[in-house]
């Protein structure tokens, strides 16, 4: 079934249109992150644990603190989270060659089949999305999520594409 996407108005920045992408940013993401709820929750583990997981494979040997300024929670709530995800063998953490101080995360065999597991099923979601939208739709969603993020703070996220 075609989404019932229609064109923005001309008048796109009027409440009623604000208000549209704000519903729809929710609900997209809110079933998004439900197709991996049952896998992290078969392991005992929440959408936090994902958000790590999902990261730290991003860019394995990733510090600590970079994955802090990412996810912008607490030392404690990472604390936790990683310490979880190291318990239950998803996670290793070794230190830096210049900075013996500083704790580079990597997943484990485990931890990447994981998190290639939850990957799996985000990729089939956006696949099907991305494919009914079209190529300038996709790129037009890029934007707008872009525009979502902070200056100060899009040089982080562009990182992560290098």
């Amino acid at each position: 079934m075609a989404a019932t996407t229609s064109s923005a108005s001309p008048l796109f920045l009027r409440e009623p249109e604000i208000r549209r992408g704000i519903e729809l940013l929710y609900f997209g993401n809110s079933h998004v992150t439900r197709s991996i709820d049952e896998g992290l929750a078969r392991r005992g583990l929440g959408r936090a644990h994902h958000r790590a997981l999902y990261f730290i494979a991003r860019k394995p040997d990733m510090a600590v603190s970079d994955l802090l300024g990412l996810l912008s929670i607490t030392k404690q709530s990472l604390g936790r989270v990683l310490g979880e995800l190291t318990e239950r063998g998803y996670v290793e953490a070794r230190a830096g060659e210049r900075d013996r101080r500083q704790r580079l995360l990597r997943l484990t065999e485990s931890g990447a089949a994981f998190e290639a597991e939850l990957y799996d099923a985000l990729r089939e979601r956006f696949a099907a999305a991305y494919s009914e939208a079209g190529q300038s739709a996709v790129s037009g969603f890029w934007a707008v999520l872009e525009g979502l993020i902070p200056p100060a703070e899009r040089d982080r996220v562009a990182a992560l594409r290098g």
